[in-house]
């Protein structure tokens, strides 16, 4: 799939998404009333990124942004951990202005959805804020729950501000990666988001050990009981350590196989899986395909899993960093649809994505 091509589909699937969440899943008028607004704003960016495609640009269709290297969890096998995300640097993250800088730009770039991670970003809450007042955008904020109920109120008022709490199965399983009395946190934060109409997710991390419970119809009513209206599937990255736990080719079929089904099964919640189904986009969406990462530094990377860079937003402006040479090098030697057992095919072939710089 070419960038021409890949950025219509990713027009569609974006409308498409969001007329199956208005359809389907929301009962809050007052967030039924943002995504009416968000759609037209959303056909707009389409056509902006359309416009800058028919001259050469080609503008991904969202970013990740991963806005503190602080964390109040370790879990384990966390891919932040492993790239060094979350750890000890005498590096300055980004400012507040130096954030907002970047949510008006991408704005201005047609690009719609900007994914808030970490750490937990809940962390550097004046960055959320600076965010929630770009309202033509979606910020989906993937958080690991145990600091959601002391913000319940500002995610009631700005409903573009979208929480996606990390659960990673029932709870035994989530509280042995994540820590005693997490699960019961979350519990209790994704309960409070429902009783409010505030629309959420869940983001269950998906290893060769725990995909038969995670996508069980057990722990998918789980979910649905907390009032999760998108559930997103993420293939665990490994480390050279933890190769086992990837889920291969066999284990990424069946993911897909069960996820049909659960879209049958569950017609009111919304399942998305990442990388997802990389064949049919012609392999990995990132490196400015289809999105790029940020880092708490301001570096421009191919994917949160591959923490290589050539561009920071500190030194030139987000269109400068969309056409890095280290991007257009990573897209034309093909490092993008190598083969590879984890979810990121650039963290598995990281000693060639380094020799591209």
């Amino acid at each position: 799939m070419d960038d021409s091509t890949l950025t219509e589909y990713m027009a569609d699937a974006t409308s498409r998404l969001v007329r199956k969440v208005m359809k389907d899943v929301v009962r809050s008028p007052r967030t039924t009333a943002f995504l009416i607004r968000f759609r037209h704003a959303s056909a707009k960016a389409s056509t902006k990124r359309a416009d800058y495609q028919k001259k050469g640009i080609h503008i991904p269709g969202f970013l990740i942004c991963s806005i503190t290297t602080r964390c109040n969890l370790r879990c384990k096998g966390c891919y932040a951990v492993t790239n060094g995300i979350c750890g000890a640097s005498n590096r300055l993250e980004m400012t507040n202005a130096e954030w907002d800088s970047v949510f008006c730009q991408a704005e201005n770039l047609g690009i719609s959805f900007i994914i808030l991670a970490g750490g937990e970003p809940l962390l550097r809450k004046e960055v959320l804020e600076k965010a929630s007042y770009h309202t033509d955008v979606v910020f989906p904020v993937f958080t690991n729950g145990t600091m959601v109920c002391d913000n319940i109120r500002f995610f009631h008022e700005n409903r573009n501000m979208i929480p996606v709490v990390s659960i990673d199965g029932p709870e035994a399983s989530t509280d042995e990666r994540r820590g005693a009395g997490v699960y019961g946190k979350v519990s209790e934060c994704m309960h409070l988001l429902t009783k409010r109409g505030v629309l959420h997710g869940a983001s269950v991390t998906v290893t060769s050990e725990n995909i038969d419970e995670t996508t069980s119809d057990s722990f998918i009513g789980i979910l649905h009981d907390m009032g999760a209206a998108v559930v997103f599937f993420i293939e665990f990255v490994p480390s050279k350590d933890t190769m086992n736990l990837a889920l291969g080719d066999e284990g990424r079929a069946h993911l897909s196989e069960r996820m049909e089904e659960l879209r049958s099964k569950y017609p009111d919640t919304v399942f998305m899986s990442f990388p997802g189904d990389e064949k049919a986009f012609g392999g990995c969406i990132g490196a400015g395909r289809g999105f790029m990462h940020i880092n708490p530094y301001g570096d421009v990377e191919a994917c949160p899993a591959s923490p290589v860079s050539d561009t920071n937003l500190k030194d030139c402006t987000l269109a400068q960093a969309i056409a890095s040479p280290l991007f257009a090098r990573i897209r034309a030697s093909g490092a993008v649809e190598l083969p590879h057992m984890g979810g990121c095919a650039l963290s598995e072939h990281a000693d060639e994505v380094i020799k591209l710089m």
